[in-house]
């Protein structure tokens, strides 16, 4: 083979790693975005993931990837960079559930945003919105019994009421769940007026008490469900807060945001666009409608202009 085939020979083959690396190097950069598996981290996932290709960020998808603790284990080894977390799960990170703070919306976010500064990881902005555990009842029960509350939830189960709530088993089992709110209100459910469920699906729960499915007349949601109004459900209120705030925000690895500091600029806004009646209205046009989530989060982030 002479200098010149040589040469051209040599040409070809750093052409071709040349485009086999760029490939590598490009999934290499790309920030990995995860979400949970419910609806509403979904939702919120894809907002991040289309907020960030919109600034030509490179992504990787990890939507819907598992459960609090797979996302926060993946997070903190480095194995994702970024996915929708709520303020409230600090007290279980930081095992400080007993604290006062996480009853408090700004106060609860101020405290996880130093605590989990000190590993390397940040806290965007949050919404305005809370996402915590509610019990909820059929409209006509609520109305038939004077339901408002969980005081009135607690005087319906004190009186003898036939009270058979669906729930999952961390709803039930975690001590900042029923327990709390038993604790607070001074109630107590038997086993037998529980419909333990291995899943934490609320469309499940929700619809079970909207049927009186097995007796059920009761059900555990979040207060940012979409389905309650839809499947005729008085969320009860929490005037006694026993419950902490679960704020949703994003949450990264501090390297990828330094890497990156238009991030920032890029979610801070959407997610204080997100109020508890706009998250309502979001996760029903999913759930209820059944709408594709990349569909609801384009139509969302086009028409309030926070979709470049």
């Amino acid at each position: 083979m002479d200098a010149a085939a040589r040469r051209g020979l040599g040409a070809a083959l750093l052409a071709l790693l040349l485009a086999v690396a760029a490939p590598i190097a490009s999934a290499a950069d790309a920030i990995r975005v995860a979400s949970k598996l419910d609806t509403e981290s979904a939702l919120l996932g894809t907002m991040i993931l289309e907020a960030l290709n919109a600034r030509g960020i490179a992504t990787i998808s990890k939507l819907r990837l598992g459960p609090t603790n797979i996302l926060r284990r993946a997070l903190v080894a480095g194995d994702i960079d970024i996915y929708p977390e709520y303020t409230g799960n600090g007290a279980i990170f930081h095992a400080m559930t007993g604290d006062p703070v996480w009853k408090d919306a700004q106060a609860g976010y101020d405290k996880v945003k130093a605590l989990d500064a000190k590993q390397g990881i940040t806290w965007l902005a949050p919404a305005p919105a809370d996402n915590s555990w509610v019990i909820a009842v059929p409209r006509d029960i609520a109305a038939k019994e004077g339901l408002k509350s969980l005081a009135d939830f607690a005087r319906w189960v004190k009186a003898g009421g036939t009270v058979r709530l669906a729930a999952s088993a961390e709803f039930v089992e975690s001590p900042a769940a029923l327990p709390a709110l038993e604790a607070a209100y001074g109630f107590t459910l038997r086993r037998s007026q529980i419909l333990t469920l291995a899943g934490g699906d609320t469309a499940v729960t929700m619809r079970a008490a909207a049927e009186h499915i097995s007796g059920v007349n009761a059900a555990m949601a979040y207060g940012t469900d979409g389905a309650l109004a839809v499947l005729g459900l008085v969320a009860l209120s929490d005037p006694r807060q026993a419950e902490i705030v679960y704020a949703p925000a994003p949450v990264l690895r501090a390297s990828v945001l330094a890497q990156h500091p238009e991030i920032s600029a890029a979610l801070d806004p959407i997610f204080r666009s997100l109020d508890q009646a706009t998250l309502q209205r979001l996760n029903a046009a999913i759930s209820v409608d059944g709408r594709s989530t990349d569909e609801v989060v384009r139509e969302y982030l086009k028409g309030k202009g926070l979709l470049n």
